[in-house]
């Protein structure tokens, strides 16, 4: 049963000003250890962390409204990639704690970037 929905889209440009303009620190505060070190390996840095803030909005848009906390440190949310490239969402401890409390056993996402824009749509599924 489909618990939530969220969908965000996320200006690239204003992902990397926001980087220029903290020195770095809101990458840090913004993005896991393995989102920062994957948007390094990728063509586009900034159209990867565009795409992974969108994907940390649609998830908390999805999820907050199930929860108490109504508002959760965007890094308990990480997406990353498979290896044929799919993203998914990483039940992290943290993550885990949310969804239970949620009543949410899969989160789906996909992730797609159009020019100036990322976007990330996500349902979050119960069991039943």
């Amino acid at each position: 049963m489909i618990r939530g929905i969220g969908v965000d889209m996320t200006e690239i440009k204003e992902v990397r000003r926001l980087a220029e303009v903290s020195g770095e620190a809101f990458i840090e505060r913004t993005f896991t250890e393995r989102e920062r070190e994957a948007s390094l390996k990728t063509a586009d840095r900034w159209e990867y962390l565009a795409a992974r803030f969108a994907s940390k909005e649609a998830v908390f848009k999805a999820l907050a409204h199930l929860t108490k906390e109504r508002s959760f440190d965007f890094r308990k949310i990480e997406t990353l990639n498979w290896d044929d490239g799919r993203p998914y969402v990483v039940f992290t401890p943290m993550l885990r704690a949310l969804t239970e409390e949620a009543g949410v056993e899969r989160i789906h996402i996909s992730l797609t970037h159009e020019k100036e824009y990322a976007c990330a749509f996500v349902i979050a599924e119960s069991g039943e």
